[in-house]
């Protein structure tokens, strides 16, 4: 059998774009780092007829992997979008013929978790890559809530058949336990490890066989091949279980078949899935397959999968948002008004900065004016391009369910809605995660000082979690992120792409401040200097809130004792207060302030006044509210072989770690819990030289809790010194 039609590059490029609606798949690879994404991608393009050579992550050869520092250190760091098309050739649910797929490679790295949650939020599908030997990891959970939030329906791929250590039974365990979710399986393994040769497709009982081993490489690779063939006798109870289950599965989701399998009449494949495709869009069933993308093997039915159970633009309902408070829709079609939300901002060297955008109605034009309904302003589209990793194409129009990038956007940024002015509305923004750990920065020179700044200015445009403050006390500028990994590659993409030559001080942990119990202060500030004077006087409360509950300011004044002109400058001044910390310098959190008293003066209060009675209010009830310093808790996940355990165990337990448990995976011992981001600077190091460097940890950001007092005192004393 054919490997996939191949055409070249400008011939897949410009092919007809304005593909019908329910022709057109926009998907995500998501899993924990080294499950097998980019190798998969790199498959998917190869087998469409994108690619002509199958690239490699190990040698830096992969297609969506193209920055220096994704290809040196064989991961992905951000997300990259890319077209193909996949030709469905049996009879399904859904009409054969030629589909457009549009693909986001997400990265793995809990580092960069803002390109993945960026990515869901505007896609329709998913595949879920996971390892055969690690079943379900921490990343892969993370990610999977993070689909779960944005309701994306998910294709499941069992990868790395191959490996040592493979267990297709014992992933679909992990998959229902620690994802809580129903998978149904729909191919099977034929043998595993050294001996995976291929896969039987349950509904239709037929065995897939491919070529042994990897092609040979080069131009016109052939390799992927496979034929069909009848089910290996070994093989025939087993994928007899898994049919029976299966479709009694896909039954229970809807009532005409499941009246038929009840009354002992068998749906048939068509009937299946076309009730399997609705369950999965519904987000109630997963369709699960497996394979070896490294080896080649598995590939194309998941393609199949992809254009069969996933939805197109038009199987999703209307999107939702809101004007004027209102609540508004908009359905997919070209003659709707125009409604699209940016999802990534990217600073290109060639053409500027580009925002990314995906189309949920209506068309938009290069050089159109649009109007941006979450900033309110006006803005041109200068040019449109359809990305291809790090290729452009210039086009003149896109159409609803595209994702494509405006050159010429100046105040748009991630989580923007862009409309046509005529027919406003705001969609569901992007939330992303707090930044926990920060390092100072400065340049080597006073050339680079300039540069600095532009270079810090673009690269927190195109990350939401990478955030810049100026420390007003030293004047030094700190940079935050989500790990150390994280500002490591900022820092980096600093000297190789805007010749920033910048030195860095150590990290440190983003701690925060908070309030344990409920107080009040007051805050009078009285300036006389000849002519006007200046007065603002005002009583606040301060309550905690629950943990990771946020800042909340409230307005209790009664009477008009303080005029309301006057509420929006005091809670400026709380909220300046609290950015500054009391305690020890760092930010508060989860409190609510009230200011609910006061007094005025005719003549000299004025807002500056009251501003700063506020601080000191804030200030003042603060001191009296026990106040207590939050750290930020990792979650952790440390495999090592058993002979290793007990001094892992011993070493995470001087680290002040909570362990939650341990489990077998394959030849391993997995240990589960929860450490201060404070005591794993380094852990990787001395990790590796208690396991003989065959330990590995995956660690993420999980909440905040309150340090303890030992601990408060030595923090506070190192911020005073």
């Amino acid at each position: 059998m054919a490997t996939g039609q191949k055409a070249s590059l400008s011939q897949v490029i410009t092919k007809n774009r304005e593909v019908a609606l329910d022709k057109i798949r926009n998907i995500g690879i998501i899993a924990h780092i080294d499950a097998g994404k980019t190798t998969t991608t790199e498959r998917i393009l190869f087998y469409t007829g994108r690619t002509y050579k199958l690239g490699s992550v190990d040698e830096g050869t992969t297609v969506t992997d193209w920055m220096e520092q994704e290809r040196e250190r064989g991961i992905t760091i951000v997300s990259a979008a890319i077209t193909a098309f996949w030709e469905l050739k049996q009879e399904s649910c859904v009409p054969k013929g030629e589909y457009r797929v549009n693909i986001i490679d997400t990265p793995g790295h809990v580092d960069f978790t803002a390109e993945v949650e960026r990515s869901l939020r505007v896609l329709d599908g998913g595949i879920t890559v996971l390892d055969a030997e690690e079943t379900v990891q921490s990343q892969t959970e993370t990610v999977w809530r993070q689909a779960d939030k944005y309701h994306v329906p998910r294709i499941i791929f069992i990868n790395k058949m191959d490996k040592l250590g493979a267990n297709f039974e014992g992933t679909l365990a992990a998959i229902k336990d620690r994802l809580g979710s129903k998978p149904v399986v729909l191919a099977v393994p034929i043998g595993s490890e050294q001996q995976f040769r291929g896969i039987v497709l349950v509904l239709e009982r037929k065995a897939l066989i491919w070529e042994a081993g990897p092609p040979a490489g080069g131009a016109g690779e052939t390799g992927g091949t496979y034929s069909e063939e009848e089910v290996p006798e070994d093989l025939k109870a087993m994928v007899e279980k898994y049919r029976s289950q299966t479709i009694e599965t896909i039954s229970e989701t809807d009532e005409q078949l499941l009246e038929k399998y009840v009354g002992g009449v068998e749906p048939d494949s068509t009937e299946l899935k076309t009730a399997l495709r609705a369950a999965t869009i519904k987000t109630e069933l997963f369709p699960t397959f497996c394979g070896s993308s490294l080896r080649n093997k598995g590939i194309q039915p998941l393609l199949d999968a992809v254009v069969e159970y996933l939805p197109s633009p038009i199987d999703l309902p209307p999107v939702k948002g809101v004007w004027d408070g209102q609540e508004e829709e908009r359905r997919v079609g070209n003659e709707e008004p125009l409604s699209a939300l940016a999802f990534k901002v990217q600073t290109d060297p060639h053409v500027g900065r580009l925002v990314w955008l995906r189309i949920y109605s209506g068309k938009l034009r290069a050089g159109q004016e649009v109007f941006n309904t979450t900033k309110n302003r006006r803005e041109r589209v200068g040019r449109l391009v359809l990305m291809h990793a790090n290729q452009r194409e210039l086009i003149e129009e896109a159409y609803p369910g595209e994702i494509v990038a405006g050159v010429g956007f100046r105040e748009t940024v991630t989580g923007d809605t862009v409309t046509d002015s005529a027919h406003p509305i705001v969609l569901e923004s992007i939330s992303f995660p707090e930044p926990v750990i920060s390092l100072a920065i400065e340049p080597k020179t006073k050339a680079d000082q300039e540069k600095l700044g532009e270079a810090l200015g673009k690269l927190s445009e195109e990350d939401p979690t990478f955030r810049i403050k100026t420390n007003q006390e030293t004047g030094q500028t700190i940079i935050s992120g989500m790990g150390e990994l994280h500002l490591e590659i900022l820092v980096d993409r600093m000297r190789r792409e805007f010749n920033v030559d910048a030195t860095t001080g150590a990290p440190q942990v983003a701690y925060k401040e908070t309030v344990t119990k409920v107080a009040e202060g007051e805050g009078k500030y009285i300036r006389q200097t000849g002519g006007h004077g200046q007065y603002g006087h005002c009583f606040v409360r301060v309550e905690p809130k629950g943990r990771g509950e946020g800042y909340e300011f409230i307005n209790k004044i009664k009477g008009g004792a303080i005029p309301g002109e006057f509420i929006p400058a005091i809670g400026k001044g709380v909220q300046e207060a609290l950015s500054n910390g009391i305690l020890a310098g760092y930010p508060m959190t989860d409190l609510s302030v009230s200011v609910y008293d006061g007094s005025y003066h005719d003549v000299d209060s004025s807002e500056i006044a009251f501003k700063i009675a506020g601080s000191m209010a804030v200030q003042d009830a603060a001191k009296r509210a026990g106040m207590v310093i939050l750290e930020p808790i990792m979650k952790f996940e440390v495999t090592t072989p058993e002979q290793f355990l007990g001094d892992v165990i011993g070493d995470l337990s001087s680290r002040r770690a909570q362990i939650v448990g341990t489990e077998t995976r394959g030849h391993y011992r997995v240990i589960l819990g929860y450490v201060p981001l404070a005591e794993v600077s380094g852990y990787t190091t001395t990790l590796r030289s208690l396991t003989q460097g065959r330990a590995n940890a995956y660690v993420e950001p999980s909440h905040y809790q309150e340090v303890p007092a030992n601990i408060t005192e030595k923090i506070i004393a190192a911020k005073k010194s």
